[in-house]
Parts: C-alpha cells; structure tokens; sequence
C-alpha cells in the first residue's frame, strides 16, 4: 500500500509551506491548494484522490465546509480535518463541530497534527482506509 496522501488548502502560502514540511516529514504523500477552487481542480485531475483533507474553514471564496461538500459529492469516504484560527466564531460551531467533522486550532504544533491525523484513521476499519 502506498503512503497516505493529504490535500492541504489554505489561503496562507506560509502555512501551506509548513505543512508541506510537516506531513512530508512524516511520510505523508501531500498535496496543497491556495483556495478551495484549486483544491477541487486538483481533486478531479488526481490519478488517486487523497485519503485526507485537512483545510482551513476560513478562506476568501469557498470556505471550507463548502469545500467539503463539493468533494464528497465526488468521494463520500474522503476523511476531513479542518484547522482553524477562529474556532470560537459560529460558521466554525455551527459547519464544523456540530456537523461532527474534526478540527485542530491554529497555531498548532506538529506533534498535535500528527495525533488528531492519527486518531482520525485509527478511528476508521483498516479496508476503508485502503484505495
């Protein structure tokens, strides 16, 4: 089986960057986008879509929730981890938490990333985690 692969979306090239970094560090094969537009072109044009999403909820544009649904109407087993700087504001509550997805408040260190990434696929049946 190959290694796990993430598409990383943020309007942020810095954090983009880092992410890169990170997740490659830790054998992730990673994938990112400026904004959700490119994440979804990205998405369809993938030989292989991605085993996780991990992508800001606030973005100019499409935010992220929006941006997940548009890909899980494509991939409706695509794990989703939402990171956020806002996690007190309502569009957060309200998209994220209370729908049940998963979300990580920047700043965030690299350990915490790679636990709640941890979590989200120990949490699953080994086949539905294999593509």
């Amino acid at each position: 089986m190959s290694a796990l692969s993430v598409l990383v979306v943020d309007d942020e090239a810095d954090v983009l960057r880092l992410m890169q970094r990170i997740l490659s560090e830790e054998g992730y094969e990673v994938s990112t986008a400026r904004s959700a537009e490119a994440a979804i072109q990205a998405f369809e044009t993938m030989p292989r879509h991605p085993d996780l999403l991990l992508t800001d909820v606030v973005m100019p544009g499409m935010s992220g929730p929006m941006l997940v649904d548009r890909l899980r109407a494509i991939d409706p087993a695509l794990k989703v981890l939402f990171m956020s700087g806002y996690d007190e504001t309502h569009v957060v509550r309200h998209y994220v938490v209370e729908q049940g997805f998963r979300l990580i408040p920047k700043p965030f260190t690299a350990k915490a990333l790679r636990q709640m990434i941890e979590g989200i696929f120990s949490s699953v049946p080994q086949q539905e985690t294999a593509r």
